[in-house]
């Protein structure tokens, strides 16, 4: 399949650029994944789209503040250093900028040396693995010295750093967030339970494979990188019990979907608790195990996130109903407007 049957015109004013005041304030372009049919609603009208009894799967990971600007020691000079995935061991998989300054056995300083790393090798993909020193709790230290790793689409600085959170975020892990839960708020959430729909949580820690562009001509040669993922005993039981009494499972964001859908292929379309690491790649021609619905942001053209929502509607489908988004100035990626596929 060639990727270029994905790609789409998009007009750089659609990126968003900063979230809505109001999370819950984003439109929702619904997408009947059988006929096609497109309509416009505000994502407040998710609740009327749900019904008692379908299961809304949320990825609970926590983006970690995992931008740190530090220097060279000897040098002075300045040196990024962004977190991509923990090795343990205080061992870090990192990107670093400029590349070529940090070479095995650079020592680069961060908070007047409240916090150190040395490189310890480069990695096939460019990547540096780097262990660090420091004198108390990591994660505290990261909180006090680290910035939210914004993608590079968003170039104004944000506010609040809790705004590129979920609401229920708790598990520290991530490189960037799961971008469709950003529109809930704790009191929608209450609503949507109300109505009588299970609300159930996995972990998938994204990292930046994800939204790494597809350097590959043909879909099938890219390669995923590898994302840590767990699911509870409960969300196996409650997603299980659902699958085996016909209800539905509905997955706010991709990367709830790769981490149903990886551990459904496993078990024959069942679920079982536990964890590890996923590097599931869904294009059309898939046949989804677990999820009948997704809720999603608009994604980059040509991305193996527009892949996967093709396979799950239909690429001629997906391909209309982003014409038809761009057409009626929806807002696009991190920040931008969802969209709903039952």
């Amino acid at each position: 399949m060639d990727v270029q049957l994905f790609d789409f015109e998009l007009p750089e004013r659609l990126i968003a650029q900063h979230p809505l005041k109001d999370r819950t304030a984003s439109r929702l372009l619904v997408l009947d994944k059988r006929t096609g049919e497109l309509t416009h609603r505000r994502f407040t009208d998710l609740v009327e789209y749900l019904r008692p009894g379908d299961v809304l799967v949320l990825n609970d990971s926590r983006v970690l503040p995992a931008r740190l600007i530090g220097e060279k020691s000897g040098t002075g000079a300045k040196i990024e250093v962004l977190l991509l995935k923990s090795l343990g061991g205080d061992r870090w998989e990192t990107l670093v900028k400029p590349g070529k300054r940090v070479k095995p056995g650079t020592e680069v300083v961060f908070g007047d040396g409240l916090l150190r790393c040395v490189c310890e090798e480069v990695t096939e993909t460019g990547g540096r693995i780097v262990r660090f020193h420091y004198d108390g709790i990591f994660y505290e230290i990261l909180d006090q010295l680290g910035t939210m790793p914004l993608p590079p689409y968003i170039h104004e600085q944000l506010e609040d750093q809790e705004r590129y959170q979920t609401v229920y975020a708790r598990e520290r892990g991530s490189a960037a967030a799961p971008t469709a839960g950003l529109h809930f708020t704790e009191e929608y959430l209450r609503q949507i339970a109300e109505k009588g729909v299970e609300i159930a949580y996995v972990t998938l820690h994204v990292g930046l494979g994800t939204f790494r562009p597809v350097t590959a001509d043909v879909v099938e040669e890219h390669v995923m990188h590898a994302e840590y993922y767990e699911i509870p005993p409960e969300t196996a039981e409650t997603v299980n019990r659902a699958k085996a009494e016909g209800r539905r499972v509905i997955a706010v964001g991709t990367t709830a979907c790769r981490t149903l859908e990886t551990v459904g292929g496993m078990h024959d379309g069942r679920l079982a608790a536990g964890s590890g690491w996923t590097d599931i790649f869904i294009y059309p021609g898939y046949e989804f195990r677990i999820i009948d619905g997704l809720l999603t942001n608009f994604h980059l053209p040509k991305s193996t996130l527009v892949m996967l929502v093709s396979a799950l509607a239909g690429r001629e489908n997906v391909l209309r109903a982003y014409r038809t988004a761009i057409a009626e100035e929806y807002r696009f990626f991190s920040f931008g407007d969802a969209m709903l596929i039952l």
